[in-house]
């Protein structure tokens, strides 16, 4: 394959991610930080399903590559499987999961780095120790984000 026409199949394949990540962050559960809870977040942890803003990424990338792998929503290249975890999660699904024994559901404004560890390292709410598969968590389904995927023939 030659160069240039590896450089547009790139292009092309980073767009369709490109349009499939603002598909996801239109979504009312995304449109907000999956930590701090403030508007519009611009960095994703792929590996975990969650969109979070600039500050809680820094605490996330922090945590070390083992827990959270942060990535720019507009910056960054993605992987046909980093998109489809973010689409398969999301941030409603993830919380879901990470905040299930959390009876205050609002973060506390202060010391928000403590708060995102204590909700990922050490697992303080979580449903169980093993995270399951997105698509048991709710009745309601990512099927047109699912068929944004094959229409785009990213993957699957």
């Amino acid at each position: 394959m030659s160069t240039r026409f590896q450089r547009t199949a790139d292009k092309s394949l980073n767009q369709k991610h490109a349009k499939i990540l603002k598909t996801c962050l239109d979504r009312p559960e995304n449109k907000y930080c999956a930590d701090c809870k403030k508007k519009d977040p611009r960095w994703a942890s792929w590996n975990l399903g969650i969109f979070v803003c600039i500050t809680c990424s820094g605490t996330h990338r922090s945590m070390g590559t083992h827990i959270s792998r942060v990535k720019s929503v507009d910056l960054d290249t993605w992987t046909p499987e980093q998109v489809e975890n973010m689409v398969l999660w999301g941030n409603s699904k993830a919380n879901l999961y990470w905040e299930a024994k959390l009876e205050n559901r609002r973060p506390p404004e202060s010391n928000m780095d403590n708060w995102i560890r204590r909700k990922y390292e050490m697992k303080s709410w979580v449903k169980s120790r093993e995270i399951p598969d997105p698509k048991t968590l709710d009745e309601q389904s990512s099927g047109e984000l699912v068929r944004l995927f094959i229409n785009l023939n990213c993957f699957f």
